[in-house]
């Protein structure tokens, strides 16, 4: 880790804003990654104090241009997940430009990249034969598609692929639908999340060997482990999973009922809930019928169930039941749109949308006591930081003259 902290950006105000230098203040992360699933990571550490220096090619992340809707000339893409950090452009395609990363190298905790596999070492700068010869404590993660071995070793990897390929799309949508795609990019924004996690394991070990390592990430692996309890139960019973559209495969009732005014969803885990839910409905008798009795039951006889409760609910204001459920200690609520998530007073509460100088994106969930996150700077400019980063790591003026000349530094994207 580097010695100095990171300042804190001075702001008037806003909402979701760090209040202190956070828990990964003094860690450095060079980040050679573009799209979701890397910056998504690197999105993470540097809401929590680690300084984080973006490496753009000189076309630039290409998700800047994945718009509209755009903020000036960034789409809202790039906005969401590329906060808090400083962008530099370099052609790491010529020599000069791998030299400039070897040299921010030198004091960095971390590097993380989504280059294709073999890229790296086909510059020159693969882990094993260099990287962990040169910089022993560097943590480098990769993140790719499937990996670099195997027989689908170093192929192409997008979220919509490989949710298709891991049985994600299958089991998504309903019983009379096709395949589904879910609506979120689940595959990237997993990847992203365990990437942190396997970073920050590395980090943990690197404190008591004093040696880095390589964290090979794909979307495969990341993908192929949010199948629960899918798996799990094809592995059990050999049988192949399918879409149930909102229930729940293992639990009844655990699904969206209609309401009067809305959708609301239940989720009754357990057979006291059960009993405690079908009391507060006045249908006290429903857990005694055979039908129902246990979970197993209700499962089975899923449809009769629901039939019951659609029934019994269909005069209710769905968003003041679900108010009341909650407060008996039953988990239930209103199926809201986006906007009507977003503008909720508990989400306010939460610090769950961040707001800093005309930026408004999500904000973060990690809530830490002593050294809470959050956003410290707007996402950047393309190359925004260029000569800062360059300066601070001992390059003189005329070097960096001379790089802008040689194309080396971009300044403006081609």
């Amino acid at each position: 880790m580097t010695d100095a902290l990171p300042q804190m950006e001075e702001t008037a105000g806003g909402k979701g804003l760090a209040r202190t230098a956070g828990a990964l203040a003094g860690l450095k992360v060079i980040d050679l990654t573009r799209v979701l699933g890397g910056p998504y990571c690197t999105m993470i550490l540097s809401d929590h104090g680690a300084e984080v220096i973006k490496i753009e090619p000189p076309q630039g992340d290409e998700v800047r241009e994945w718009g509209p809707p755009f903020q000036g000339d960034a789409a809202s893409y790039f906005i969401g997940v590329n906060r808090n950090k400083k962008s530099i452009a370099l052609d790491l395609g010529k020599p000069a430009g791998r030299e400039v990363l070897l040299r921010l190298l030198e004091d960095a905790d971390v590097l993380v990249e989504n280059f294709k596999p073999g890229s790296m070492e086909k510059w020159g700068l693969g882990y094993e034969e260099v990287l962990s010869q040169r910089f022993p404590k560097l943590v480098h993660c990769r993140v790719s598609g499937f990996g670099a071995t195997g027989p689908r070793g170093g192929l192409p990897g997008y979220d919509a692929i490989i949710q298709a390929m891991v049985g994600l799309m299958s089991i998504n949508g309903t019983p009379e639908t096709a395949p589904v795609r879910m609506g979120t990019p689940i595959v990237d924004l997993a990847t992203g999340l365990y990437s942190t996690i396997g970073i920050l394991m590395a980090l943990q070990e690197r404190a008591k060997s004093g040696r880095g390592q390589y964290v090979d990430m794909t979307l495969h692996d990341c993908g192929m482990a949010l199948l629960h309890p899918q798996a799990a139960n094809f592995l059990l019973n050999d049988k192949r999973p399918k879409a149930t559209g909102n229930p729940h495969p293992n639990i009844a009732p655990y699904s969206a009922f209609k309401t009067a005014t809305c959708e609301i969803f239940v989720a009754c885990g357990n057979d006291p809930a059960f009993r405690k839910f079908c009391a507060f409905l006045g249908l006290e008798g429903l857990p005694d019928d055979p039908r129902f009795r246990t979970n197993g039951d209700r499962v089975t006889n899923r449809d009769a169930l629901a039939a019951i409760l659609e029934q019994r609910l269909a005069q209710e204001d769905g968003h003041d039941l679900s108010d009341r459920l909650l407060a008996a200690g039953l988990p239930a609520g209103p199926v809201l749109n986006v906007d009507e998530a977003l503008s909720q007073p508990h989400t306010a509460h939460r610090e769950m949308v961040t707001e800093l100088d005309g930026f408004r994106a999500l904000g973060t969930p990690i809530k830490l006591s002593r050294t809470p996150g959050g956003t410290r700077a707007r996402p950047p400019a393309f190359n925004q930081h260029g000569d800062e980063v360059l300066q601070q790591h001992g390059f003189s003026a005329e070097e960096i003259a001379a790089l802008k000349t040689d194309g080396i530094l971009v300044e403006k994207k081609r």
